[in-house]
Order: C-alpha cells, then structure tokens, then sequence
C-alpha cells in the first residue's frame, strides 16, 4: 500500500518514536516505533461522534489506516469509500457487525460493493480500520467475518514464534494475520517485498530497523505501529520478545518474506 503520512503528523510521530533506550544512527525515514496515544485525534465524517488515531493516509486514492475509539451504544454504518476495501480488527470492547458480535480478536474484512453493514458499539470500543485500493485480481467478493480467537496457533520456522492466518487472498495476495512472539524468542534480520503494515496488540517487543546500513534499536508496547516499506530491513540479533508479544500484520499485495545476512540494504 503506497501511503504518505500527512504534514502535519510528521512532527508528532518523530516526538513519539523513543519509548526505549533508542540506540545506533537516527530513527528510519518510515513510520516506526509510532506510540499511538501520543498522535492527536481526529474526527471521522465517515464515522459521526467518534476519535480516531491516523497513521497513514494516501491523499490521492484516500486509503487509509486509523485506530478508532466508538463510544458505548454508538450505532452507524461501517463507513468506507465506493470503491475501496474495509478491514476491521477489534482491540477491546463489543461490535455489534451484521448481526455478529465481535470481541478482542475479531475480524472483518468487507470488499468493494458490500459497505454499509450496520455497526454498534455494545461498550466503548477500539477497532483498527483499514480503507484500502479495490484490485481487479482479488478473489474474496463477499464479507469475511471471523473470531480469530477460533483459529489454532501455527508453528513458523523460527522457534517461539507462531502465527495466525486471518484472510488471504490467493488473486491479489493480500494478507492479514496475527504473529506471536514468546519471551525471548528472537526474529533474524527479514525483509518483504511490499510494505507491511503492524499494531502491536499486547505485549513488550524489542526490535531493530536497518538505517543506512546500521541498526536502531528501540521497544514497542501495546499501540505501537509500523508501515515499513518494500524491501526496508528489521530484526536481527537484539530483536526479541521481552514479554509475550502479539502483534496484529497486514500486506495489501502478493509479497515474499526473504531472510537477510545483516543490516546492509537499507
């Protein structure tokens, strides 16, 4: 997803990057190590009377990525943009979606042609909210709604670290999944070949960015956010759970997660 951070956050997200011990050359020129809280609120006409946190908008084609607070007993419509792809993953609280009742770990993702679901927020309740470009290869043309709390954990090929599968699409290759990181385990140094999005929903993640060939190493806690680039490098050896860490991840293209030697590409 090719996305621009506006103007004015710009400043904001620099000042919330450190929520460590920052360490090696500056922060990356990318949205990393954004604390959430620490951006301002702003209002949503799609979604009347509620605050919400913007990371990331394309001011040409309005996609987007927020983090919402809905108020207890606020009632609407999903929102979204003819045209464009919505995608809902429940932080806390109780939705009400098309008649489903979605809690901590619940998932939606609606393509273009079916927004306008109803929505209500039985508690307060916090949501990431994704708008996204339609594409002409994607297979998924109906509403996907799910409890991810019903999908068994999978092992990934590094030790302590395991995975669930929300939605792919084998057309465009869009993904959303969650990742779970025991204590201690350690991520080496990785790339995608598209941009990645990632929430950190819980936990204590220590990771590292690649800047001109040398790591900066800070902590994520719960709210933390990316939008890394293609092909930008992270992980490698101080990367590492230092509680139980999940984080919430999103691609909207086909993508190919390759392994690096070290912190050289960036």
């Amino acid at each position: 997803m090719d996305m621009t951070l506006r103007l004015a956050l710009a400043g904001l997200i620099v000042g919330g990057l450190v929520i460590g011990c920052a360490s090696g050359p500056g922060p990356p020129a990318h949205p990393a190590f954004v604390v959430s809280d620490e951006l301002p609120d702003i209002f949503m006409a799609a979604l009347p009377g509620v605050r919400a946190k913007e990371y990331a908008i394309d001011a040409r084609s309005r996609a987007t990525s927020k983090r919402v607070l809905l108020p207890a007993d606020w009632s609407g419509t999903t929102g979204g943009s003819p045209g464009k792809a919505l995608e809902i993953f429940v932080l806390n609280g109780k939705l009400e979606l098309a008649d489903l009742s979605l809690t901590l770990g619940g998932y939606a993702y609606i393509p273009p042609g079916s927004l306008g679901f109803n929505m209500q927020a039985i508690d307060s309740t916090t949501i990431l909210y994704f708008i996204a470009d339609s594409d002409a290869d994607a297979f998924i043309q109906t509403p996907l709604i799910l409890d991810s709390n019903l999908i068994e954990w999978e092992e990934t090929d590094f030790i302590g670290v395991f995975r669930k599968e929300l939605r792919y699409d084998p057309g465009s290759g869009a993904r959303a999944w969650l990742t779970r990181v025991e204590p201690g385990a350690q991520i080496p140094w990785q790339s995608s070949s598209m941009p990645r999005e990632g929430y950190l929903v819980s936990g204590q993640f220590q990771d590292s960015e690649c800047v001109d060939g040398e790591p900066y190493t800070d902590i994520y806690l719960p709210g933390g956010y990316f939008n890394r680039p293609s092909d930008s490098v992270n992980g490698g050896p101080e990367a590492t759970a230092l509680t139980e860490s999940i984080w919430f991840l999103r691609e909207d293209f086909e993508s190919t997660t390759n392994t690096e030697v070290d912190c050289t590409i960036e």
